[in-house]
């Protein structure tokens, strides 16, 4: 199955459209024929991605379980831990946020081109132009941090009681360098396109992987098992999407002409890659900061603050669903010079997976005891693991809502293709609020303080990303400019909503002894009160999230019937 957009007139079978049926394509939930036929295209977008995702996680979650039942929280899984970090730095800056904003935008422009009659095929001089260049740096890299294995560990963890089984670890962890940076181009590539089926199926191929090798191998291999899954699972990641992105690059004759030149030019600007990895090297430094603060708690710690933090992000990663299927429209909407289309684009957005990520947020903080001991508390995790984790949780959740603001404003920042420094500074800014403050804290709280760091700093963040975006800034070299005023008036409305809810879940939590039943009745009891607050207070994230889901009741009811 692939997704593609319903057809308007002016389009062709191949997704690409003429100019008006381009710019129209980007019209969703503005009135008009085109704007409901795109709407329904991001609504079943949308479904799909969001769906494969939610699998992603449930597998993701089953790896973490298997993880904890067969090594639980000792040495050895916080020696993986530190291995771990490889492949979070490699998808951080090859598939979610480094190449995706570099090439999401080139890919827009490179098919408005192709729209537009330029001679040869843009889409294909890019490929070409890009794609072996990308390849021999992605297996460089790889081949260093291989190399270099016992002195990154040496770095990143000094205080590790096992920095050799850490080390072999990194040396198999490394592989993914090669196989995510092409996973993270054929994903840019397909969703620049309009097609989100494959690349939304990566992380339920990696996961796969990962598990597998851990069930398959654990008994003779330990915990290196799982670091051969993570080179397993990096190359099924890249398998999956090849049939996609393969008929999209043979449906037109490669030719290198004028156009092809010129969007090689503009996509492989020096400025824009640093700019965007800049960025992601920031962001993803966190990890660094509360590895390297955790390793000098007794073992467990790192353990504990990593199981937290993939259940706490997965409210996260699914309300940036939405910004995921969305981001090729704003960048295209921006190619064609259609800014006012970007900016009301990016404003629903940041009111619907904010109101998301809330809910989601709610029900973590409320119910954290009772999910940790259902997902985690058995074999080699015990009741006391389940006790430091969920503290940990609750506290790490609390920044739920400036990483998914973040992930979300960012895009606006890079959607015109252009370099923008901004994001790497206030991102820089925010690490320094979390190094200083979790090596203030990180004595008295342990990793409470560390996750509590981690909370502060990136919502500091989140406010310099928004205040960067503001409607003043015309000149600015970001793509999209908002609202300040209203998005902080919604984002109030929810938080005050989310305050009530989470309070009214940790009571209905407590009630009940069944950890199924206490989560079952704390999440029914945060989308009780979350939901009718937030439509009684105004909220319009709420609202949004409404119509998307009757957008997708009634296409799949319109879908039935023909």
């Amino acid at each position: 199955m692939t997704v593609v957009p319903s057809r308007t007139p002016g389009s062709r079978s191949d997704g690409a459209a003429t100019v008006p049926a381009a710019r129209a394509a980007t019209m969703a939930g503005d009135g008009g024929d085109p704007a409901s036929a795109s709407g329904r295209f991001l609504a079943r977008a949308a479904l799909v991605t969001a769906s494969l995702s939610i699998a992603g996680s449930l597998l993701g979650l089953v790896r973490d379980q298997s993880l904890a039942r067969l090594f639980g929280a000792r040495s050895d899984t916080d020696a993986f831990l530190v291995a771990w970090t490889v492949p979070e730095f490699a998808a951080t800056l090859l598939i979610e946020d480094g190449l995706a904003l570099v090439l999401i935008p080139a890919f827009s422009m490179a098919l408005g081109r192709r729209a537009r009659g330029a001679p040869g095929d843009p889409v294909r001089a890019l490929v070409v132009a890009t794609l072996p260049r990308l390849c021999l740096a992605f297996a460089a890299v790889g081949a260093l941090v291989a190399g270099t294995a016992p002195y990154l560990v040496r770095a990143l963890a000094p205080g590790l009681p096992d920095p050799r089984l850490a080390a072999e670890c990194t040396r198999l962890t490394a592989t993914c360098v090669l196989a995510f940076g092409l996973a993270g181009y054929c994903s840019a590539a397909l969703r620049a396109h309009r097609r989100f089926l494959a690349p939304a199926a990566i992380y339920v191929a990696y996961n796969t992987g990962i598990i597998a090798a851990m069930f398959l191998f654990g008994d003779r291999w330990g915990v290196r098992s799982a670091a051969v899954g993570v080179a397993a699972g990096g190359c099924l990641m890249v398998v999956v999407q090849l049939p996609s992105l393969w008929r999209q690059l043979v449906s037109r004759r490669p030719a290198l002409g004028a156009a092809g030149a010129e969007v090689q030019e503009r996509t492989m600007q020096l400025g824009l890659v640093a700019a965007v990895l800049l960025f992601a090297l920031s962001r993803q430094s966190q990890v660094l900061v509360e590895r390297f603060l955790a390793s000098s708690l007794p073992a467990g710690a790192i353990s504990h603050l990593n199981y937290a933090q993939k259940v706490a992000q997965i409210p996260m990663t699914l309300s940036l669903m939405v910004c995921t299927v969305t981001f090729p429209v704003v960048a295209r909407a921006i190619a064609d010079g259609d800014t006012e289309r970007a900016r009301s684009r990016v404003e629903r957005d940041l009111a619907l997976a904010s109101c998301l990520v809330l809910l989601g947020m709610c029900a973590v903080i409320a119910a954290a005891p009772q999910m940790i001991e259902l997902l985690f508390q058995r074999g080699a995790f015990t009741a006391s693991d389940t006790a430091a984790t969920a503290g940990v949780m609750r506290v790490y959740a609390l920044g739920l809502l400036g990483q998914t603001l973040v992930g979300a404003l960012v895009r606006s920042y890079f959607s015109a293709g252009l370099p923008s420094w901004y994001p790497a500074g206030v991102m820089t800014a925010g690490i320094a609020v979390t190094s200083l403050l979790g090596a203030a804290t990180v004595s008295v709280w342990g990793v409470a303080g560390i996750a509590a760091a981690n909370a502060f700093g990136i919502t500091v963040t989140a406010a310099l990303l928004l205040a960067g975006l503001r409607t003043a800034r015309q000149n600015s070299p970001c793509g999209v400019s908002i609202r300040i005023r209203q998005v902080l008036a919604e984002l109030s409305r929810l938080v005050g909503a989310a305050v009530v809810a989470t309070g009214a879940g940790a009571i209905a939590a407590g009630l009940a002894e069944s950890p199924v039943a206490g989560l079952a009745l704390g999440c029914l009891t945060v989308m009780a009160v979350f939901l009718p607050l937030t439509w009684a207070l105004g909220a319009q994230g709420s609202a949004s999230a409404l119509r998307s889901v009757r957008t997708v009741t009634r296409r799949l009811t319109h879908g039935r019937s023909r």
